[in-house]
């Protein structure tokens, strides 16, 4: 394919992806439908998808219209590039302009629109996040860089260094935990280097990773991943120390590769159904790794951003709630309890372990932790709770 003909190919998934249809669903009946596409083709068409999610109110603006049409010509616009060579109608590339679409764009309307937050967040995005919310919310425009995971149980961090090497993959520490690797070269080759399918290196943020840093692991605790999802702070957890290792996750589904992942890594995790959580208590750790807006990871997942709701978000909150009340009686009388999210919103953080301490005065704040976007990983909070002692 030309570079117009993968313009022209991200314009035709754009569209239905602004009609409603999830971007994963419209790449993937794009990529079934264009056999000719070979794997560096689908790659650029999906980069170019979702460097327009990931700005379509700034980019409509400078394109002139929310369609993928308008996104495709506002990316090349904030990126400098003339459109006319690409938007020139021959073979498969996009139409020409026309004269509207050769005028000039509008002011953007707000300081929200042209960083990309939807109106009705932005009073909460700045409230959150002060004066760094301009820099978050630029942040979260940018393609999310590559981390990984070295699995101590395994290798150190220039063994691991090494081994992706061998396989023309370049990386080197990042600086948010002791066993972060950002991937600087060859990312796409991960999924068939050795390193990787031997269990030395797991895809995690590096954020990601800090939370577990953060919690006080020692050999022999019987520590819960309480809404697991796929299992990845599971296993970075059994990287840490011997531990006693549970999963659950409402949707078992989510787990399905945790085993498989857990052997590669050299680790024991028993998932849970609903009845053994309970059953199996009491824990000396329980990492409540909570539903949430996501925010704080909106560059992997940019669709995220658009489809949030006022209303969405306040149901959000209320699951965490609830899930906090719950999981209390699942922590040992003298155990720990650690909430976390992917999510940069003090309504989700900081304000929801206030308010669950105001209601459960029993427990207490140890300490919390966030970390943003603008300095490398995702965005995350962690707070690490147990109850209080009586005199």
């Amino acid at each position: 394919m030309t570079p117009a003909a993968r313009l022209q190919a991200a314009i035709e998934i754009l569209d239905q992806v602004i009609e409603g249809s999830p971007a994963e669903k419209a790449l993937t009946g794009w990529a079934r439908r264009s056999r000719f596409a070979g794997s560096k083709d689908r790659a650029a068409v999906r980069d170019h998808v979702f460097a327009c999610l990931r700005a379509m109110r700034s980019f409509a603006v400078l394109g002139g219209s929310m369609t993928g049409r308008g996104l495709v010509l506002g990316m090349l616009r904030e990126a400098g590039t003339n459109p006319d060579a690409l938007f020139s109608g021959e073979g498969h590339a996009p139409a020409p302009l026309s004269e509207a679409e050769r005028a000039d764009s509008r002011p953007f309307a707000s300081l929200a629109e042209e960083l990309d937050v939807p109106d009705w967040l932005w009073p909460a995005f700045e409230s959150s996040l002060g004066d760094d919310a301009p820099a978050a919310a630029a942040g979260l425009r940018s393609r999310a860089p590559v981390h990984l995971r070295v699995n101590l149980r395994k290798a150190s961090s220039d063994q691991a260094i090494a081994a992706l090497a061998e396989d023309g993959i370049a990386a080197e520490p990042h600086s948010a935990s002791p066993t972060a690797l950002e991937v600087k070269e060859g990312a796409r080759k991960l999924r068939n280097a050795k390193a990787y399918k031997n269990g030395l290196v797991e895809l995690q943020d590096a954020a990601s990773q800090a939370v577990v840093d953060l919690l006080p692991l020692s050999d022999g605790m019987k520590v819960l991943d309480y809404c697991a999802g796929g299992g990845g702070k599971s296993l970075a957890m059994g990287a840490r120390a011997d531990l006693k290792l549970a999963a659950y996750d409402i949707d078992p589904g989510r787990m399905k590769d945790l085993p498989d992942r857990a052997a590669r890594a050299g680790l024991s995790v028993k998932c849970l159904s609903t009845g053994e959580v309970a059953q199996a208590a009491p824990y000396d750790l329980v990492l409540c790794d909570a539903p949430c807006s996501g925010s704080g990871s909106w560059r992997r997942a940019p669709e995220g951003k658009w489809r949030l709701t006022r209303e969405r978000l306040d149901e959000i909150r209320a699951i965490q709630s609830s899930i906090l009340d719950k999981v209390t009686s699942l922590v040992a009388p003298d155990g720990m309890l650690a909430y976390a999210t992917c999510s940069m919103l003090d309504e989700e953080n900081h304000t929801q372990v206030e308010r669950f301490l105001a209601r459960s005065p029993e427990w207490k704040l140890l300490c919390e932790r966030a970390w943003r976007v603008q300095d490398g990983t995702d965005g995350f909070y962690v707070a690490l709770l147990t109850r209080t002692k009586p005199d």
